[in-house]
């Protein structure tokens, strides 16, 4: 895919998500990651039941009044995003796969990150792990779009590959590890798929109360076992879809690709 290919499928992507994400959705995910420090914004003279911490004695002492100090969060919050890319992500509901909700949360979260002048940087654990560099707006977006093209996710006319099959070349222990390592960075973390990949529910709990982690499982009415559930065979063996994964854990942000996942997805994140 050329440039000019490649910007053509990010304007077309970029409509279709703010087609489906409503004005609401901007203005929520402003608010919610933490910056990672405050710098100063001005002085203001002191009123009783101010913090006397930050009571600026210097200048106080060449005026007749009390002045204080006032912060604002410095943003550049860089957000870790680890997309689980899975042959299980190709069914979905009614034309919508899972893939597609999660592609479309990824782009969204770089387009956002624009606005909001922070920094997204994707892994994406297929055949291995690929991690993306820091990037925010239309120019992540189209990073992302050109890595999917030659994993063969998206083509030349920004289809999803459906038919693809997708076989992890990392286990459960290494992407556990991977998270682990950006955690421990105290970085905004965030896991993107449907959690097929994780048999240990265990190992995967013990993140689930950090501040900082955020599992979003993108799931179908098949996962929830709203329909028959059916026998799933790939390269790495046959298991039946629709078995009970603890979806009612509160602490999973459960994403449904029959519902307005993208505004859901922004409301699961605030």
């Amino acid at each position: 895919m050329n440039l000019k290919e490649i910007e053509r499928v990010v304007s077309i992507l970029q409509a279709s998500i703010f087609k489906r994400a409503n004005s609401h959705t901007t203005g929520m995910i402003k608010s919610h990651f933490r910056g990672s420090g405050l710098q100063f914004r001005e002085h203001q003279i002191y009123v009783p039941g101010d913090d006397v911490r930050f009571i600026d004695w210097k200048l106080s002492a060449k005026s007749s009044n009390i002045y204080l100090k006032t912060f604002e969060e410095d943003r550049n919050v860089e957000i870790n995003v680890f997309f689980d890319l899975t042959t299980t992500l190709c069914y979905g509901d009614k034309g919508v796969s899972k893939l597609q909700a999660c592609v479309e949360i990824a782009a969204l979260l770089y387009l956002l990150a624009g606005q909001t002048h922070d920094l997204v940087k994707i892994t994406i654990w297929a055949d291995r792990s690929i991690t993306l560099p820091p990037k925010k707006g239309k120019e992540g977006l189209t990073l992302l779009i050109n890595t999917l093209e030659k994993l063969g996710v998206l083509d030349a006319q920004g289809q999803y590959g459906l038919d693809q099959v997708f076989e992890s070349g990392l286990n459960e222990h290494e992407k556990l590890n991977q998270l682990k390592a950006s955690l421990a960075k105290r970085k905004e973390v965030l896991y993107l798929g449907d959690g097929y990949s994780f048999t240990q529910n265990d190992s995967i709990r013990s993140f689930l109360n950090m501040r900082n982690f955020h599992f979003f499982k993108i799931v179908s009415p098949i996962d929830l076992g709203e329909m028959p559930k059916y026998l799933f065979k790939s390269r790495q063996g046959s298991y039946w879809v629709g078995d009970n994964l603890e979806h009612k854990e509160p602490r999973i942000k459960v994403v449904r690709v029959d519902d307005r996942y993208l505004d859901r997805f922004v409301r699961e994140l605030v």
